[in-house]
């Protein structure tokens, strides 16, 4: 049985069994590097987009205008709602980006269970010492 030609993070050789045809396995796979790395990335956990604040501030500014009454309330209140509409769009955008980046990551572990799957089935164990 061949194993994987990777070295841990420990510096040890890599006992994961690979197929005859591959070098290493998924973890320490060159080809995968990029993809690894996408699933290991931070996805939506990182700070608030400069838009989202550059929003949220404008709303403040008007509000102050409105209640120091240099803007009229029905202008204020019109630019108030079209601000949250695009507030709103906003994080309609990132939840769709978090939810294609959390797909991106289920169907890599779903390809790499497969190949697990695939190594069992083929008579090739992946248990280590």
């Amino acid at each position: 049985m061949r194993t994987c030609a990777g070295i841990t993070q420990k510096g040890e050789r890599c006992l994961t069994v690979v197929e005859p045809a591959q070098q290493f396995c998924y973890h320490h796979d060159p080809a995968r590097a990029e993809q690894r790395r996408r699933i290991a990335s931070k996805g939506g956990r990182s700070k608030p987009s400069k838009l989202l604040t550059d929003l949220r501030q404008r709303l403040i500014q008007l509000s102050e205008e409105v209640y120091d009454g240099g803007l009229d309330p029905k202008v204020g209140s019109v630019c108030g709602q079209l601000l949250n509409l695009a507030i709103r769009a906003t994080e309609t955008q990132r939840r769709i980006y978090e939810s294609e980046e959390l797909e991106r990551r289920i169907e890599a572990l779903e390809a790499e269970s497969a190949e697990e799957d695939y190594s069992r089935q083929s008579g090739y164990s992946t248990w280590r010492r």
